[in-house]
């Protein structure tokens, strides 16, 4: 690997998303825009804390020991 496309490559590696992503042209701000979208309808689909998910988890231990 030539020392440019080892350098390019770096910042490719680097990047992280911006909001600017969704307004860009380019293969990786798409696919950054895309991934962070999918994130976040996961995480707020979800509607469960970790608080729920804890009392939730400590109430099925109790059930299971008795």
């Amino acid at each position: 690997m030539d020392k440019k496309s080892k350098e390019e490559a770096l910042n490719i590696a680097g990047r992280v998303y911006d909001v600017s992503d969704y307004k860009r042209d380019d293969t990786l701000s798409s696919g950054l825009a895309t991934t962070h979208e999918q994130v976040s309808d996961a995480y707020n689909a979800s509607g469960i804390t970790s608080a729920d998910r804890n009392k939730k988890d400590s109430e099925t231990e109790k059930e299971v020991t008795e």
